[in-house]
């Protein structure tokens, strides 16, 4: 019996694998790699970034800190992989019915894309769009060096960048600080308004925070 139930196993798998060698499934198995993709990698990035912002700035108890992580590593993982399947999906429609592809089809299927998964505004997505956007604004500005819309900078531009960021960012946080994203605003305030409030050695070099009631 148990022989029977491997070789039926075995057939199963050797099928699975002769349907993957497919070309003309090729698209539609494309699709579903990404969703799998998509969820594996979502859940790898957002696991630990939880973990450590969760037991570092939340408080609560244990089992709120992980029921908060097991969530927010969900979502993440989620929202990936619809996004990617929605994405590669209709790059693939796109392509089948012009018969080839095109740079505009992948703007317009991150876009449909970005509107379904990612149009709700909050802390999961938010963080991911803000992610994207710098990286954005660094790629377009290569970009338009690259193709001659900037001259390209006689000096490395990347000190005056961060000067500016920095200025910016800490500017907004001591007077702006409501329009910062609230995991910054929590990072500032560790390293910004918490490093001032001391009461004696055990909470200016030990702890941030004393615990007792002194």
């Amino acid at each position: 019996m148990a022989g029977g139930g491997g070789d039926a196993l075995r057939s199963l798998l050797r099928a699975a694998n002769a349907l993957l060698q497919q070309r003309r499934y090729h698209a539609a198995l494309a699709v579903l790699k990404g969703f799998r993709n998509g969820a594996v990698y979502g859940a790898k990035i957002r696991a630990p970034h939880a973990l450590v912002m969760t037991f570092l700035f939340k408080s609560g108890s244990l089992r709120e800190k992980l029921k908060s992580i097991a969530q927010a590593t969900y979502t993440h993982s989620r929202n990936l992989a619809y996004f990617v399947f929605t994405y590669k999906g209709l790059m693939a429609l796109q392509s089948r019915l012009q018969g080839k592809k095109i740079p505009f089809h992948s703007f317009f299927a991150a876009c449909i894309g970005g509107w379904l998964v990612f149009g709700e505004n909050n802390p999961i997505n938010s963080q991911i769009i803000m992610y994207l956007l710098s990286r954005i604004l660094f790629g377009l500005s290569r970009l338009a060096v690259e193709k001659g819309y900037v001259p390209q900078p006689k000096q490395d531009p990347f000190p005056l960048v961060a000067a500016l960021v920095w200025g910016t960012v800490l500017w907004l946080f001591e007077y702006h600080r409501q329009t910062l994203q609230p995991s910054l605003q929590s990072s500032m305030t560790y390293l910004y308004d918490d490093s001032n409030v001391w009461h004696d050695i055990s909470d200016f070099l030990i702890y941030n925070k004393r615990t007792d009631s002194k």
